[in-house]
């Protein structure tokens, strides 16, 4: 199932991306440039975050694969400094042997736009990397717009009609996906895997984030942005 849905995702990407990796293992990380290569992808790879920073910042990669236990400066630090210095977004896959959901939430509140734990299966690093290349559309501007709301991916904040919106991290991060997939309609399982992954909490983990969400985006405005799609999941409609 995995490789057949890799096969799609190669099959929609029209052009070779161009993909960095970050990693300290040196074996792992010749593997994986064999892997992307193999696919018709240009690699160029770094060993410690210092110069995979430098290297990331140079050379405008598609997709970063960044690793986070490095030495000199570890993945959170290397993410933190590219999305504080880049001059576009350049979407980034995090991987780590440490699969809890704080060491998850760390990654994302760095600026990680997913995630993978080690090991993992070939087929599975290259259709996340696929995926990200076309969700985020590397070098896209830093700032979503939908009508009067604007989310700015590189600061984590977001706006609506000219008024900062004061958003817990994890109420920003479903703002952020849903701005990303607009217009298109998420499904409340997508949602939950995008922000906990396998991590997800027992009980209703979207119920009280979205009910925030809804309190700071919708409700001291004239007409409500996050609409309930019954049956289906959750949208984005614009306000102008």
């Amino acid at each position: 199932m995995g490789g057949t849905i890799a096969t799609r995702l190669q099959a929609m990407t029209s052009e070779a991306l161009r993909i960095l990796i970050i990693e300290d293992n040196p074996t792992l990380r010749d593997n994986m440039a064999a892997l992307f290569e193999s696919s018709g992808h240009v690699v160029s790879q770094a060993g410690d975050g210092n110069s995979g920073l430098m290297l990331a910042l140079e050379s405008r990669p598609d997709v970063v694969v960044l690793d986070l236990s490095l030495p000199g400066m570890d993945g959170l630090r290397v993410c933190e400094q590219l999305r504080a210095r880049a001059d576009r977004h350049v979407p980034v896959l995090m991987l780590t042997a440490r699969d809890s959901l704080d060491d998850k939430l760390s990654g994302f509140s760095a600026g990680a736009d997913d995630y993978l734990a080690k090991p993992f299966a070939n087929a599975e690093l290259r259709a996340r990397c696929l995926a990200l290349s076309m969700r985020n559309r590397a070098g896209r501007d830093h700032v979503l717009r939908i009508g009067s709301l604007k989310v700015n991916r590189r600061e984590q904040t977001a706006e609506r009609m000219g008024q900062v919106l004061n958003l817990h991290r994890t109420s920003f991060r479903i703002l952020l996906e849903l701005a990303e997939a607009w217009p298109r309609t998420l499904s409340r399982s997508d949602l939950v895997t995008r922000l906990w992954g396998d991590d997800a909490p027992d009980s209703d983990p979207l119920r009280s984030h979205l009910y925030l969400l809804r309190q700071v985006l919708d409700k001291p405005f004239d007409h409500a942005m996050l609409e309930s799609v019954h049956g289906v999941g959750y949208r984005l409609v614009s306000d102008t």
